[in-house]
């Protein structure tokens, strides 16, 4: 049941749905209905796996808050809003995401970013397999994204553009990221936030040094990534990154004629 607040700019300016129990489908549809009224700030409580949250929506200045934890495919399609979530994520967080940002406070799952085209995601902690898969960049549209912790195995795999940061906070014993980073990867860049060895990396990429432009998009991120997310950064520092970026944008030439 959705409760609205009204303030001077319109009645439906912000509103709360209670999602406990709601299908999917319904929760997806009173978001949309809610926007396209004019609504710019909705919370959603009791949230507890319901999938495609924020899909395909394309409203500027709309801000969507979570409280629970929503299914996979969060943001899919998304092209402008702000999504917050004060929990955990699965699956597949900001697939084929074109513009915005999606701010996780927790842990998110596998194939995050998947074919991510422009816009943000942030997430505080650990994230999955699979991160940054196909990642693309055009012109002033470049996705990033930022996690506190620490990543599993093909990590930014065949990424063709974009940004991926990995912080490595409180990792303790768990490796900062697994094997096979940035195989067949052919753009973008990843800053790893530590050291990596020769037999995690996919042949395609190599260790490069930080120059200083890497290090003033690095500061002004992590700003960005600590407002956002709440994280501690006071003992971080540019200094303690890698870059990796492939040494060949061709990497699949030989397997073809021309």
């Amino acid at each position: 049941m959705a409760k609205a607040a009204t303030n001077k700019k319109s009645e439906l300016t912000a509103v709360t749905i209670d999602a406990t129990g709601i299908y999917y489908k319904q929760l997806n549809e009173q978001v949309r209905d809610l926007i396209a009224e004019g609504c710019t700030d909705i919370v959603l409580d009791g949230v507890n796996g319901q999938r495609y949250i924020g899909d395909g929506l394309t409203t500027d200045g709309v801000t969507i808050v979570i409280n629970g934890v929503p299914g996979n495919d969060l943001g899919v399609f998304m092209d402008g809003p702000e999504v917050i979530v004060n929990d955990n994520a699965q699956d597949g967080v900001g697939n084929t995401m074109n513009a915005g940002k999606i701010v996780v406070k927790g842990h998110a799952g596998d194939v995050i970013g998947y074919g991510m085209r422009g816009g943000k995601v942030f997430v505080l902690d650990n994230i999955g397999y699979r991160v940054g898969i196909h990642m693309k960049s055009f012109k002033e549209q470049v996705p990033v994204i930022v996690a506190g912790g620490c990543a599993g195995d093909f990590f930014g795999e065949y990424m063709a553009g974009g940004l991926l940061v990995l912080l490595g906070l409180n990792a303790g014993e768990i490796p900062l990221v697994g094997s096979y980073v940035g195989t067949g990867m052919h753009g973008g860049t990843i800053f790893l936030r530590g050291e990596v060895t020769d037999h995690q990396l996919g042949k395609e990429v190599r260790v490069f040094p930080l120059d200083d432009e890497d290090t003033c998009q690095l500061e002004s991120l992590l700003k960005e990534f600590a407002a956002d997310t709440g994280a501690d950064l006071s003992g971080v520092s540019t200094g303690q990154f890698i870059k990796l970026q492939p040494f060949s944008h061709r990497p699949y030439g030989n397997m073809y004629c021309y």
